[in-house]
Formats: C-alpha cells, sequence, structure tokens
C-alpha cells in the first residue's frame, strides 16, 4: 500500500496585514452577521464576496425550524450574486461568524456544501476564489477552495 500526502498551505495573518480591499470584504462580512437569522443556533454568519469587475455582495445565514431549509451565508451571498451578475467571475469571498459571546476567535470554515459550490464557481469560471476566515485572533487566508477540498469532484471528473 501506497501513501499519498495532501499538504495544504494557508497564511494566518491580522487584519492590518490585507489589503485596503481584503480588509473592507471583511468588515462587510463582519456586519452581515447582523443580518443573520439564527433563532435555534445562535451562530450568526456573514459573507461578503467579490466579483472580478469588483461588485461586492453581502450574504448571512438563514435558519428555519424546519430543517435543512436555511441556508449558509456563503451559498446566500453567492447565489445572490450569480443571480444579479452571472457574467462575473468570484474572486475573494470573506467568512466571519459570532456567537452568543460574540465575533469567534478562531476562524470558522464553510460547512461541505459551500466548499461544492464555491468550487463549481471555480470550475465554471476558471479563476481561483480567495477566501478569507476571519476570526478575532486572526484571519487565514486560503488561496482556493482547492485547497479546503484536495480530492475534489467537478464536472471534468465524470468524463
Amino acid at each position: 500500500m501506497k501513501e499519498i500526502n495532501l499538504d495544504a498551505k494557508i497564511q494566518f495573518c491580522q487584519m492590518e496585514e490585507l489589503s485596503e480591499d481584503d480588509q473592507r470584504l471583511v468588515n462587510k462580512a463582519i456586519e452581515a452577521t447582523r443580518n443573520s437569522y439564527a433563532p435555534y443556533s445562535n451562530f450568526h454568519v456573514g459573507a461578503c464576496l467579490r466579483t472580478a469587475d469588483g461588485m461586492e455582495m453581502i450574504g448571512a445565514n438563514q435558519e428555519n425550524a424546519a430543517f435543512p431549509s436555511g441556508l449558509c451565508a456563503e451559498r446566500s451571498a453567492i447565489f445572490a450574486a450569480q443571480s444579479q451578475h452571472p457574467e462575473s467571475a468570484i474572486v475573494a469571498l470573506a467568512i466571519a461568524a459570532r456567537n452568543e459571546e460574540g465575533l469567534m476567535a478562531t476562524p470558522v470554515s464553510p460547512c461541505g456544501a459551500c466548499r461544492q459550490v464555491i468550487l463549481e464557481m471555480e470550475d465554471r469560471y476558471q479563476c481561483d476564489v480567495k477566501i478569507l476566515l476571519y476570526g478575532t485572533e486572526g484571519i487565514y487566508v486560503i488561496p482556493n477552495v482547492k485547497t479546503l477540498l484536495p480530492l475534489h469532484f467537478v464536472d471534468s471528473c465524470m468524463k
């Protein structure tokens, strides 16, 4: 049996180390946590994405008593952007979360469904989506979703 190593390189930085555009994206994701509807989990997630043409769009998680009828912040932002501007690739996505005690200290990562949707965007536009995961202790900067999904599945896998 052969062993295969899958390595992921992720940067960890402070807010002031980000570009002004990325700082704005992260701050909008933090603000978007206030638009969350999370009466069941009290876990409020906000996302803000930037498209190739510079448009920014926020999303926030929306829960529903009839699980799993809700939607994550990442997908709400992505689907809104794709519905309104399908011609524009998504190039960056910032995510922040808070609970009853405030903003999370450690960055929160997208769920599997959101990772797959981000992967579809990368595959559709042949363009990496930089992911910025905010925590009060620092920010993970991930070059693309394939870093989070090294064994990914897209359309070309079926051919």
